[in-house]
């Protein structure tokens, strides 16, 4: 019995001397992914040099980890407020929110702010390394101010004796919420797109609560890297815009889960189909519909992985049909040799090269053009307005503000980047908040809303007249011809031949 007795311990110190190295392989292997994280690429370009209408393009360094450079969310003191521009002037609309993204300006003048994170993750297994790769996510996340349960409520802010601070906040949905990010409205329906469907809501003008039954109106791929789902109703109210980006960097995790990922897409409200409208988009944000010819536009976060230098992300115009090249291809002719999956034959021929480059890592998120009766005053007055979130992997760390980026009569983007609310990033790393999304609120001003910090600003020029609309552009247009297939043509040419009468 003794010798038994013996024997079981030796097999229990076995077993604990496993789990012991077991852990200690783990330690080290966390202990030197840190280490790599915490080395990194460091810019050998100024933001302003990658940004703009012909961006300085290097050559890409792949890398095997990423450039890790988070700026830890440390608030706002009570007197601190963002640096505006000259002639603006930036305070509270709201405040003591928790993690505000999009906004949204409905047209009595109530703003909605959503308050959500990124859904709860799903354990998919994947062994000792994916389990130190979550851990290591979690942690990074946890110091960028981004983790934690999403909130999952649509607040609506009022503020109705006009002084510029909304003195109303009411959550006026929260059943049926997953992650909501992208709010529209049209004649009495509220829009959401949560991070997996699209859903419709009734909601009257000045209510104080969303209710009724929602309709679900597609499916959208859910989760993922890029989670967010902006929505965007075009200016004739016809067909509702979406926005879904990628799982993964580069299609790493293979292109089967990209599916209705890394694009736009288009619904028709009146007869409730969707199709694809644009697609090689890896993270699309903002949408905003052009005042000079009406078109499509959105904010793009490019790829990771390549340097500090690389690669842009970027605002473009989006045609029906456009393909922006992502995972194959970047900036029209830039191949990434590190895609192993086949890429389309001929993609090469017809990638788009995007119009106006906004700086390496930036993470450019929400986006708004010009408005007819904006108070920014004459040097914000024909362009268009971005919050820039801030980078996570570039050294130094780029974006943490708001900017503007002019356009010349014929709605094309030039010049640089302008900063339009700056001093998020403080000089010893850490940040008081991170830009997310901007929208018009009613009288003009512009609303920032801060997530990190739960803060919405509101910015103006006190001085500032309403501007004018800008003049849309005016063209004749190409006359209508049927759509026919060349092969026909050529059938039709050959029988004639082979009959022996002439072609034309």
């Amino acid at each position: 019995m003794p010798g038994a007795r013996l024997g079981s311990i030796h097999a229990h110190m076995a077993i604990l001397r496993k789990i012991a190295i077991a852990l200690g392989i783990i330690l080290v292997l966390a202990g030197v992914a840190f280490w790599f994280l915490s080395r990194g690429d460091t810019a050998d370009l100024s933001v302003e040099e990658v940004a703009g209408t012909e961006p300085v393009l290097q050559e890409g360094d792949p890398q095997s980890f990423p450039t890790v450079q988070i700026a830890e969310p440390v608030g706002w003191a009570k007197e601190e407020a963002p640096t505006p521009a000259k002639g603006l002037e930036v305070v509270r609309f709201a405040e003591g929110l928790e993690h505000p993204r999009t906004l949204y300006a409905l047209p009595n003048g109530d703003v909605l702010v959503s308050l959500t994170r990124a859904p709860a993750k799903q354990d998919k297994g994947g062994g000792i390394m994916a389990t130190i790769q979550g851990w290591i996510e979690g942690i990074l996340f946890a110091k960028a101010g981004s983790a934690g349960e999403s909130p999952n409520q649509i607040v609506l802010l009022r503020d109705a004796d006009g002084n510029g601070t909304a003195e109303t906040r009411k959550v006026i949905l929260s059943e049926g919420l997953d992650s909501p990010s992208g709010l529209s409205w049209k004649d009495g329906t509220l829009y959401v797109a949560n991070h997996n469907a699209l859903l419709a809501f009734p909601y009257e003008l000045g209510s104080d609560a969303v209710t009724g039954t929602p309709r679900k109106l597609m499916d959208l791929p859910g989760g993922g890297g890029h989670w967010m789902r902006n929505v965007e109703i075009a200016p004739d109210g016809q067909n509702l815009y979406v926005a879904v980006g990628s799982v993964s960097n580069i299609g790493e995790s293979g292109m089967k889960v990209e599916e209705g990922r890394a694009m736009i897409w288009e619904y028709d409200l009146a007869k409730g189909r969707q199709r694809p409208f644009a697609s090689g988009l890896r993270n699309p944000n903002g949408l905003d519909f052009s005042p000079w010819s009406g078109e499509l536009w959105t904010t793009v976060n490019e790829r990771d992985m390549l340097g500090s230098d690389l690669v842009p992300d970027y605002l473009t115009n989006v045609p029906v049909g456009a393909q922006y090249g992502w995972p194959w291809i970047y900036y029209k002719d830039n191949r990434d040799r590190r895609v192993e999956a086949p890429m389309p034959r001929f993609l090469d021929s017809y990638v788009r090269k995007p119009e106006f480059a906004l700086g390496p890592h930036v993470a450019a998120l929400g986006m708004v053009f010009s408005k007819e009766g904006n108070v920014m005053g004459k040097d914000f007055a024909s362009g268009a307005f971005i919050a820039r979130h801030g980078s996570w992997n570039r050294k130094p760390a780029s974006g943490y503000d708001v900017v503007y980026v002019a356009f010349d009569a014929l709605g094309n983007p030039v010049g640089k980047p302008k900063p339009v609310l700056t001093g998020f990033l403080k000089d010893d790393g850490t940040t008081r908040g991170r830009p997310t999304w901007v929208e018009w609120a009613g009288d003009g001003s512009l609303l920032v809303s801060d997530d990190t910090a739960g803060i919405i600003w509101r910015v103006r020029a006190p001085d500032a007249a309403p501007a004018a609309a800008i003049a849309r552009l005016q063209g004749e247009r190409l006359p209508a011809r049927e759509l026919t297939d060349p092969r026909a043509a050529f059938q039709e040419d050959f029988l004639r031949k082979q009959a022996g009468q002439k072609t034309n």
